[in-house]
């Protein structure tokens, strides 16, 4: 008899969790409350890594597919100082495929496949134990039950409080988002500073990171470490109130750095938020969680992919079949508890060093995880 199982959220952990399912021939319902899945832009570019991300594709079937949509030129990396003085510059070698890019909404689309999403189905409570299963109430006031629901939601996940209290507390680094779209064209001084990949500058407690994506479109992420609610100008809809109160903040720093502000179009200011670094729970029978849900930690290169291994490694196990559902989904969450929280610590100090007091701390940290 084939397992009832919803996994909630349509991002890349809960559609690895799916596909690996399908691909296995296990029916699987994946719940949405986005309306479809251009609803919203699909956000930057990710490098999905050997062992991690790009094993989870394996694992559906889909790394060759993955291999030609994926950019490997999009590893090079430039590090410069305040002032535009180029201190590193890192590019990859032609065979080097250990982190190509890959812009999140080709991700998402070769993931979806063939998979049934019931889009525009927002969960808002998941209650275990209910005698006929785990019960899934919906936005719209319907419900249904499952064998397993797997909470791939997301950082405010509406599946966590099913299995913990935990709650996301912000790191002390905001981020404010801007983009630079036909840069090649329209601003190819910028595109020759971004180069095939990435350009980061550090500061006293800030940074400027732009990554390039496919189709000549630039994404920059100015970063700074303030508490929350301080420069709650940057949530207006005026860009050029946003752009003028980012200029003050990186005032000094050199003209073609700034540049990257200067023609930024929309702005949006993004809080980081984490868990626990080592956030478990008491299991719960018939409840599970995936990626952000689970062990949500600083943007550093780690989350999706984990989340798509996460995704990818319990839909295997349940698929293989052997032992109880219930004693399967403990033992992952064992084994997806003991990796998180190594990467969890990793991205922790990783962004305590990137957006710190002393920039050469930044810099040092890319000389240890960049090819010599």
């Amino acid at each position: 008899m084939r397992h009832r199982i919803a996994v909630v959220g349509a991002g890349p952990a809960g559609l690895a969790f799916a596909r690996v399912l399908h691909r296995h021939g296990h029916p699987v319902t994946v719940l949405e409350r986005d309306s479809g899945p251009d609803a919203r832009p699909p956000g930057g570019t990710l490098d999905l890594h050997e062992g991690l991300g790009q094993l989870a594709l394996d694992k559906a079937g889909l790394l060759a597919r993955f291999q030609a949509l994926s950019r490997p030129e999009g590893q090079a990396m430039r590090i410069l100082d305040p002032a535009g003085t180029v201190l590193r510059d890192w590019r990859p070698r032609p065979e080097d495929r250990a982190n190509p890019e890959i812009d999140r909404g080709h991700l998402r689309d070769l993931l979806l496949g063939p998979l049934d999403v019931r889009w525009g189905r927002g969960v808002t409570e998941v209650v275990p134990d209910t005698g006929d299963g785990t019960l899934v109430r919906f936005a719209d006031g319907r419900q249904e039950t499952f064998d397993l629901v797997v909470g791939a939601d997301g950082a405010w996940s509406r599946v966590r409080p099913a299995v913990s209290k935990a709650t996301p507390h912000y790191t002390g680094v905001t981020f404010v988002e801007t983009s630079l779209d036909d840069v090649d064209t329209r601003h190819p001084g910028l595109a020759r500073l971004v180069g095939d990949g990435s350009v980061a500058v550090y500061g006293v407690n800030r940074g400027l990171v732009a990554q390039r994506n496919s189709g000549g479109h630039v994404k920059v992420y100015a970063q700074f470490r303030a508490p929350v609610d301080r420069h709650t100008g940057l949530d207006r809809a005026d860009a050029d109130a946003v752009r003028s109160i980012l200029l003050s903040l990186f005032d000094g720093w050199a003209a073609p750095v700034l540049d990257l502000l200067r023609h930024g179009t929309a702005f949006v200011r993004r809080p980081l938020h984490a868990l626990p670094v080592s956030h478990t729970w008491t299991h719960v029978r018939g409840v599970t969680l995936l990626g952000d849900a689970a062990h949500l930690m600083p943007p550093l290169g780690a989350g999706a992919n984990l989340a798509m291994l996460d995704g990818a490694e319990l839909a295997e196990s349940v698929a293989d079949g052997h032992g109880a559902l219930d004693e399967t989904v403990r033992a992952f969450e064992e084994r997806m508890w003991a990796r998180a929280a190594r990467w969890a610590s990793v991205t922790t100090a990783g962004l305590e060093r990137l957006v710190g007091p002393d920039p050469t701390e930044a810099l040092a940290l890319f000389d240890q995880v960049q090819p010599s």
